[in-house]
């Protein structure tokens, strides 16, 4: 009669002789059956191989020096990096504004406005952007061309939700309001 244990990657197995006395032995279980062996003389391949049974996986996760999390927020922000356009009318006047976010951090919009009148005006912002994971945040750091006061840093901060590859949808929680961005390059 033949009984295993399993406890993990070794078996304790227990059997009778013939002469009715119950002998106890390990045998390594691996999810190689062929570097199974008995103790306590396994042979040097054996045992190489099990080293590097047990040494691989550390490896492998030492090499993973970031967590999933890190990974997708990364990938999202090389997806924001080019070149955004919106439109949209606010009172009577059509605004369309170029957002520029490079792959340093830092950022440009351009806002063309035409009143109704037909006159033209555009402003010229510079800052710096970040994605955290969930919003897209920017600050900003001059508007055309003069820098900001500390006192009065304006920032933005948007949600993201990403409805194709070049369009995605910034929903602005303090102002309650969504913005739809679109990839121009």
């Amino acid at each position: 009669m033949q009984r295993t244990f399993s406890y993990g990657y070794a078996a304790k197995t227990a059997h009778q002789t013939s002469a009715g006395m119950t002998v106890s032995r390990c045998k390594l279980i691996t999810v190689m059956p062929h570097l199974a062996t008995d103790y306590p003389n396994p042979s040097v391949l054996q045992l190489r191989r099990l080293a590097l049974l047990l040494v691989l996986p550390a490896f492998l996760l030492a090499a993973c020096d970031s967590s999933p999390e890190d990974t997708l927020v990364d990938d999202v922000q090389q997806r924001l990096v080019g070149s955004w356009q919106r439109e949209y009318d606010q009172e009577g006047a059509h605004v369309k504004r170029l957002l520029e976010l490079n792959a340093d951090g830092h950022f440009t919009e351009t806002a063309r406005v035409v009143e109704p009148d037909g006159a033209v005006t555009e402003h010229l912002h510079t800052g710096e952007w970040i994605f955290d994971g969930t919003n897209l945040k920017r600050k900003y750091l001059s508007a055309d061309g003069k820098p900001l006061s500390r006192l009065t840093l304006p920032y933005a901060t948007f949600a993201l939700k990403f409805d194709s590859n070049r369009e995605f949808v910034g929903t602005d929680n303090i102002r309650k309001r969504e913005v739809r961005y679109q990839r121009v390059n």
